[in-house]
């Protein structure tokens, strides 16, 4: 029996969040964007009257702009968002417990156990589901039905806003071939263009291409899209106990302004470095390597990454390791506009990987700064972050740390 997989695409999410308290804007262009004086002036949703003047999701405030020389800009409530994320899932799991978020606005659900308690007719079911949330929350969704999860998310993208689509088990060529290449999941720019080069622009061709090809051009991942637009799909929704592990967790930072020097660059580490470590501690885990990344003034992304000797999840080490990676991906004084520190290879418990150095820190001396940071976190749970911290000289240069989202495994 095929399998019946639902993709749930929240409309213009942001936006329609925004202009529920904005009733009145709802037929002119709007856009949520972050702050120009803060350097993040880039558009993060906008609204079908903006869209329609070609608005798009990441492109700056002065290129939305120059589109749309009246384009209403409001800040964003991300605490807001999360908060009808989970309303709209919490109606999801009246229906099925096998539902799976892919960000804050888009959800899988296998409804092939449950459907049948529902009248049986995945079409009928997904109008009502859509008329359900609009009643009930005020906002639309777009839902694409499917037997695998990337066709259903096909269906989701083929029709908005506020539409169902049916990607059926037999003649889904008839719909899912003629698309363009770059409608499959995780076909992003950089996959699109070696596509492109080789005459591969639809879903159909990439289908037709001898997977050896695709391997050579895209590694592993050639043989995965290969699968995907043959419709062999069998990936399984994962409810949120059945979840893959973090793989990584990391945090980001853009800086009011360019810095230059090496003492500002080490304190944006430490404190990039400090909350890493935090978060490690939160989830139970410990990593075996550190990446950092920074972004020159030009946009310039250099990145660079470590194997730890042992795992650890103290801030001194995580910082000692990102800085030697610093070193060696700047150059004085190339101004920096971002930094960022991710901790990879993650475990549950300590592990040494490779013979200690006889310099590296004694047992005693680890066991010391574990108290200390163990002690930190404790006084942090009890007041608040901001009780107790290393380092404060680069809250100046710094805006406020963005974590990266945690990293599952697949």
């Amino acid at each position: 029996m095929a399998r019946i997989i639902l993709h749930c695409d929240l409309n213009c999410f942001y936006a329609s969040v925004e202009l529920l308290s904005r009733p009145e804007l709802q037929n002119v262009p709007v856009a949520v964007c972050g702050d120009p004086e803060e350097r993040h002036g880039v558009i993060l949703a906008k609204n079908e009257p903006a869209k329609r003047f070609g608005v798009q999701t990441a492109e700056t405030i002065w290129q939305a702009r120059r589109k749309c020389p009246d384009l209403i800009l409001l800040p964003p409530h991300h605490e807001l968002y999360a908060d009808y994320s989970k309303r709209v899932n919490a109606i999801y799991y009246e229906y099925t417990d096998l539902i799976e978020p892919f960000g804050i606005d888009e959800s899988w659900l296998d409804m092939t156990g449950s459907l049948h308690l529902f009248g049986g007719d995945a079409r009928v079911f997904a109008d009502a589901l859509r008329e359900r949330v609009r009643r009930e929350l005020g906002l639309t969704i777009s839902v694409g039905v499917s037997f695998n999860k990337v066709f259903a998310k096909l269906g989701s993208d083929y029709k908005k806003p506020d539409a169902t689509t049916v990607i059926p088990p037999d003649g889904w060529q008839k719909i899912v071939y003629p698309l363009p290449v770059g409608d499959l999941l995780f076909v992003g720019r950089a996959a699109g263009d070696v596509l492109g080069k080789y005459g591969i622009h639809t879903i159909g061709e990439l289908a037709g291409c001898k997977v050896e090809m695709l391997e050579e051009l895209l590694g592993k991942l050639g043989a995965q899209l290969h699968r995907y637009a043959n419709g062999l799909d069998d990936s399984p929704v994962r409810a949120a106990l059945a979840r893959e592990p973090v793989k990584s967790v990391g945090n980001s930072t853009t800086f009011r302004r360019d810095l230059s020097k090496w003492d500002e660059l080490r304190t944006g580490i430490a404190l990039l470095s400090d909350s890493v470590a935090m978060r490690l501690r939160r989830h139970g885990l410990y990593c075996g390597g550190v990446q950092v990344g920074l972004r020159d003034n030009h946009f310039k992304n250099i990145s660079r990454q470590k194997l730890l000797p042992h795992s650890t999840h103290l801030m001194k080490e995580i910082e000692g390791a990102a800085l030697e990676l610093l070193r060696d991906a700047w150059r004085a004084p190339t101004p920096v506009r971002l930094l960022s520190v991710t901790a990879i290879h993650l475990t549950d418990r300590q592990e040494t990987f490779e013979q200690l150095d006889l310099l590296d820190a004694s047992p005693a001396a680890q066991e010391k700064q574990e108290a200390v940071e163990g002690a930190m976190a404790r006084i942090r749970e009890k007041y608040g972050k901001d009780a107790i911290a290393y380092a404060k000289g680069a809250e100046d240069a710094a805006v406020k740390k963005r974590p990266s989202a945690d990293r599952k495994g697949g």
